[in-house]
């Protein structure tokens, strides 16, 4: 048997001592950040899910259908790419969803101080179309009454004739731009949806690298407020057409019978 060296046996074995300890010392390390990582993505998510409940009740008083509230399914498969990096992109992801909702308040405190876009369609959009429907009546009576009856006036009056469907059209586009889907509450709603994919599937279970299934924190999630481009593509504005025609109309042939009353009674 050949001979042993024993110095040479006992450096290799406190070598391999000494490796071996590292790599504890690393698995120890990288399942406490581990650790760290799920909690921290725990108190995101319970963060997120206090924000969107108080938004998601903001805009059901605003009207919006409660199908319009819920993440769509390629949102949710867009928020599952992004977080497929462990906890710490699920923070990351949840902490962009809580930026998203920040911008959603903000939006939609604007909208309160604004007012009109809470009142109801029609006297919300009488707004819109009330004014532009007065505008050439309120013309033909001043020039009636600065005129008399004469040719100016009845030029007045025919050309008016198709002012009504002109006021109209014009209200109708006002009335999209105004309150429609570029609006705040439409923002709010496109900022929450983001906001609830984010914190629907921070809720999922996240699976550590090479580890077991770590739950971010269970229970369900209050479905976030959706963009008014989630439903489906955007749920258009109540323009309220008829309401429209009415009041551009009404004020047209008011003015018209009383200034040809006059006319035919100068």
């Amino acid at each position: 048997m050949p001979a042993v060296d024993s110095a040479a046996v006992w450096t290799e074995y406190v070598a391999a001592a000494r490796q071996l300890d590292g790599v504890r010392r690393g698995a120890a390390t990288a399942a406490t950040e581990q650790a760290r990582a799920v909690q921290a993505a725990r108190e995101e998510l319970t963060g997120v899910r206090e924000r969107l409940a108080p938004q998601r009740s903001r805009l059901r008083e605003l009207g919006v259908p409660p199908i319009v509230l819920a993440p769509s399914p390629p949102e949710l498969s867009e928020a599952a790419r992004e977080m497929v990096g462990g906890p710490t992109a699920v923070s990351t992801a949840l902490r962009a969803a809580r930026e998203w909702a920040d911008g959603a308040d903000g939006l939609l405190a604007g909208r309160g101080r604004t007012g009109a876009g809470t009142w109801p369609p029609r006297l919300r959009n009488l707004l819109v179309y009330g004014p532009l429907a007065l505008v050439v009546p309120l013309l033909q009576v001043l020039l009636y009454a600065t005129t008399g009856p004469g040719p100016a006036s009845v030029v007045a009056l025919v050309c008016g004739l198709p002012m009504p469907a002109a006021a109209f059209v014009v209200g109708w586009i006002g009335v999209g731009r105004l309150f429609g889907e570029t609006s705040g509450t439409a923002t709010a709603q496109h900022a929450g949806r983001n906001a609830g994919g984010a914190a629907a599937h921070g809720a999922a279970p996240v699976r550590p690298a090479g580890g077991p299934v770590v739950p971010a924190g269970g229970g369900a999630v209050p479905s976030a407020p959706a963009g008014r481009a989630g439903a489906p593509a955007g749920s258009p504005v109540d323009r309220t057409p008829r309401w429209g025609v009415l009041v551009c109309l009404v004020p047209a042939v008011l003015t018209t019978a009383g200034l040809v009353l006059a006319m035919l009674a100068g």
